[in-house]
């Protein structure tokens, strides 16, 4: 099993940049591929980032892609988030969680954390 809480979230200006980190407990952590996914109102488990177990392979939604950078850290069990040139449109509640692909498309997984805000004023 996995325990994932995330940290970093905040308010923030439009351009701004902001770091988020998900520390994890629990075993077999490096087993797992990991991933960040946001949530609003209208959106519900929209896909941002993925990172391989390894950290050898990473993808991105199209709509941060060049702006987000996803990373981990086997030894510590961590998996960051670095988000650069922030909009409105990426205000949302940051989560992270083990993560499953299915075709080209990537999923929460089995475990996932509670979340943290981020939300970007114009």
């Amino acid at each position: 099993q996995l325990q994932l809480v995330e940290s970093g979230g905040g308010l923030v200006q439009a351009g701004d940049s902001l770091s988020l980190s998900c520390a994890a407990s629990g075993r077999n952590f490096d087993n797992y591929r990991m991933g960040w996914f946001r949530r609003t109102s209208e959106k519900d488990n929209e896909f941002v980032a993925t990172i391989s177990w390894s950290g050898n392979f990473t993808a991105y939604a199209d709509n941060v892609k060049d702006r987000f950078i996803i990373s981990r850290d086997n030894t510590k069990k961590t998996v960051s988030l670095q988000m650069t040139s922030l909009k409105p449109d990426d205000t949302a509640v940051y989560y992270c969680a083990s993560t499953l692909k299915r075709g080209s498309t990537y999923y929460p997984g089995e475990y996932s954390g509670q979340g943290t805000q981020v939300t970007v004023s114009s």
